[in-house]
């Protein structure tokens, strides 16, 4: 039983409630990054806004080791989004199907539609995710659900099942109870870099998080030389 059938359950546990590559960029350890002056602002900034676009400035890294493992966070980021993106998709819309039903015999119907469908859709993809995949995954799924995976199998199936499966993640070293947190934690600010540089490079198909964030406020506060990006 791999890691996989783990994430296999992720998804279907999200679809349940229901019902129903590649180029250089650049990552942490940056050392020099092109900064911008706003007219009637002093404060220079790596990155601005202009109306709903974000102008981002070029990053540089410290080594060749420090762009790799960019490098190796993006590839693992863009491969994974599309699920994280497809889970929100389907907690807002079919949840608004679900409950336009008023039949539970409906409900049952509509659930096995469901899970054929991800089965048939995900199974093969999920087999092929490694652990950090998954945990990218999982944190992904917090930003585009502002849940975690653990609340949402809590919430969406038995709260035993929820802890069972919470404990078999954590042999496979992936935690359910994981949050996107790019405000704290720099890997997850990454990744968040990562996906609005590809979403401006439309190699990723952008969707608005389901919680708060300021790519601005983020960019500031990580090129500050205390948080030991320049």
């Amino acid at each position: 039983m791999k890691n996989y059938t783990l994430l296999f359950v992720l998804l279907y546990s999200l679809f349940l409630r229901a019902q129903t590559n590649e180029e250089p960029e650049k990552e942490t350890d940056t050392t020099d990054a092109e900064y911008f002056f706003v007219e009637g602002d002093s404060i220079a900034r790596s990155a601005i806004f202009l109306e709903d676009v974000i102008v981002l400035g070029r990053l540089k890294f410290d080594d060749n080791a420090a762009r790799r493992r960019y490098l190796i966070l993006r590839r693992k980021t863009r491969k994974v989004w599309p699920y994280a993106k497809l889970a929100g998709e389907r907690l807002v819309e079919l949840n608004e199907r679900l409950d336009s039903m008023q039949s539970k015999r409906d409900r049952k119907r509509y659930t096995k539609i469901i899970q054929r469908y991800v089965e048939n859709e995900f199974k093969e993809e999920l087999k092929k995710l490694t652990r950090t995949e998954g945990q990218i995954l999982v944190k992904l799924m917090y930003r585009q659900t502002g849940q975690t995976t653990f609340e949402l199998i809590k919430n969406y199936r038995s709260g035993l099942k929820a802890f069972l499966l919470n404990t078999t993640a954590s042999f496979f070293d992936i935690s359910l109870k994981e949050i996107y947190d790019p405000e704290d934690v720099q890997e997850d600010y990454l990744i968040e870099d990562i996906l609005q540089r590809s979403f401006q490079a439309k190699v990723l198909e952008k969707q608005e998080p389901a919680i708060e964030l300021n790519f601005l406020e983020l960019e500031n506060k990580w090129r500050k030389p205390s948080k030991g990006i320049k």
